[in-house]
């Protein structure tokens, strides 16, 4: 029951009056732990992530999670989505760790290692439009060497190889090939995203070499 009062009035309801809580570090701690996933989450000694090539920020996250699927990060990001911003979490994908101004870290959030995803997935299909399905966090030193085997390689790549694929295509994958094939964006066919919560629109948008 709600009152409010001064000298001369009595105001009362019988309606409830809601206080908005904050998750604490515990609770979200054991959400994430309660998540059943094929990867797993490691909450110790995660300075690694704290860390990028441009060497100007240091943000610890809360978590790192290590997917072996892509519905382990799309039940993490679900999870987060639905605590609403009163958990105050941030998520970043961090492939090989070379964004310069810590673009790829979560202060006390969680960072995804999408080189966990790394590994069998990759498939190489040769025909009259020849193409290679990967993973994100796969490299793009990896590709080359896997495409070469068939006698092809990658239209368009950035000049360090030792990059992930999200991580240059979210930056639009400019290199010396671009004059002629275009950026890597440019020879994508398709991608799989996951988002909380994103109009078609405005998702197509920013997957076309806007930070995502």
């Amino acid at each position: 029951m709600g009152c409010i009062s001064d000298r001369t009035t009595n105001l009362c309801s019988n309606q409830l009056i809601a206080t908005p809580t904050t998750p604490t570090h515990l609770d979200v701690t054991s959400a994430l732990e309660a998540l059943s996933l094929d990867g797993y989450f490691s909450f110790n000694n995660n300075n690694h992530a704290a860390k990028d090539f441009g060497n100007t920020y240091q943000f610890l996250p809360l978590a790192v999670l290590h997917p072996k699927s892509v519905s382990d990060i799309s039940s993490m990001v679900k999870l987060i989505f639905d605590m609403g911003s009163a958990s105050e979490l941030t998520v970043a994908a961090r492939g090989h760790g070379h964004s310069l101004q810590g673009q790829a870290q979560a202060h006390r959030g969680v960072v995804i290692n999408m080189e966990s995803l790394m590994g069998p997935q990759m498939q190489v299909h040769t025909g009259e439009q020849p193409f290679v399905d990967v993973s994100g966090g796969e490299l793009w030193i990896n590709i080359l060497h896997e495409t070469l085997k068939h006698g092809l390689a990658p239209k368009s790549w950035t000049d360090y190889l030792h990059l992930t694929v999200g991580g240059t295509l979210s930056y639009a994958g400019i290199s010396g090939q671009a004059f002629r094939h275009g950026p890597q964006i440019n020879n994508v066919y398709q991608l799989q995203v996951v988002t909380a919560s994103l109009p078609v629109g405005e998702r197509q948008w920013k997957l076309k070499g806007s930070a995502i």
